[in-house]
This record gives C-alpha cells, structure tokens and sequence, in this order.
C-alpha cells in the first residue's frame, strides 16, 4: 500500500494508464503481473514482508525467475515518503529495479535515490504529447560486470631431450614439411 493514502481521481487515472501501456509494452519478453489500486495479485517476497511494485516482471518458462520490478509515480508522489516506504525496499530486491516518474520530476527522483541509497536500475520519464505517451530513459546503471573467473594453469609438458635441431621436443611428433613440386628453371 502506498504511504499515500488518497491519490487525485485525476492522478489514478493517470497512474493506472500508464502501468497498462508498460505492461503491454514489458508482456513481448517477460510473464507481467500487474498490481493496480486495491488489486493486489502479483506480490514480491523481501525478507518476511510481501510488496507489491506496479509491475512484476517474470522469466518466461516453467522456471518463473523474478526479472524485474517496476514502479510508476505520478507528480504527486515523487516525495521523500514513497522514496522511504517503496523504493527502497525494491532496491534491495535482487531483481533490477525501474522507476518510471513524470519528466518534471526527474532531477527530484535522481536526487531521493541518491539520498536514501535506492539501488535503482533504470530510471524513465514519461509525458503525454497530443494523446500520445512518450517513455525517455534518462538514467541507467552499467550492468554488473561478471566476476573476472582465472584462467586454468595449463599443464606443463615434462622436460625432455630435445632434438639435433634444438627446436622440438622428443614427445612432439616431427612435422613433416610440405614440399611443393615447382618447375626448375634451365640454365641458358
């Protein structure tokens, strides 16, 4: 439940619209479960505590990994009190974290991640033109870079005698050398 209690008809509405193009636009690769108002049917287990983000993002196939989360904000809600009570939380999930606010909200959104250490993945902004969304990515982390693994020691061929030549070893079967027949030229 959102620390804000009554969020504006008019904000609802909008909030709601939006999670219905991202889960429209999230279902081509991933399972989405959408939680919506009252409508709690997709939650994320942290600990003992159950959440429920705006979208649940899943791994396709009988494994059903979480892939991801994702939180939509309107104007009203880009605030210390959701940062605090959400965000955070969904940034200690070990599932990318995507955060999708307002585009005049954006520096406000960056600065309350930064402030209360939310570990958030990709950061949107959005905003209606002419009775079409727009969605801009304006800030992403680097991936996690895959720990560095060591190569495996090869494992040294023992010593021996060396050849006439001094260039193979005596385990290494001599190569043989291609020859190739060419024509000799006459002496004149």
């Amino acid at each position: 439940m959102s620390p804000i209690l009554i969020r504006p008809v008019r904000e609802q509405i909008e909030h709601d619209r939006i999670v219905r193009l991202l889960q429209s636009r999230y279902r081509r690769r991933f399972e989405v479960g959408v939680n919506l108002g009252t409508e709690q049917t997709a939650p994320v287990k942290l600990r003992r505590d159950l959440l429920f983000p705006d979208l649940v993002l899943g791994t396709a196939g009988r494994a059903r990994k979480l892939a991801g989360v994702v939180e939509v904000e309107t104007a009203e809600s880009v605030n210390n009190l959701e940062a605090m009570a959400q965000w955070a939380p969904f940034g200690r999930l070990r599932a990318p974290f995507s955060l999708y606010v307002p585009a005049g909200s954006v520096e406000m959104a960056r600065r309350l991640c930064t402030d209360h250490g939310v570990a958030v993945r990709e950061i949107w902004s959005y905003h209606t033109l002419a009775g079409q969304t727009r969605f801009t990515l304006v800030h992403r982390l680097p991936a996690p870079a895959a720990p560095a693994r060591p190569r495996p020691r090869r494992a040294r061929a023992p010593k021996t005698k060396r050849t006439q030549r001094g260039r193979r070893r005596a385990s290494q079967p001599a190569r043989r050398r291609r020859t190739v027949s060419r024509p000799r030229k006459r002496k004149k």
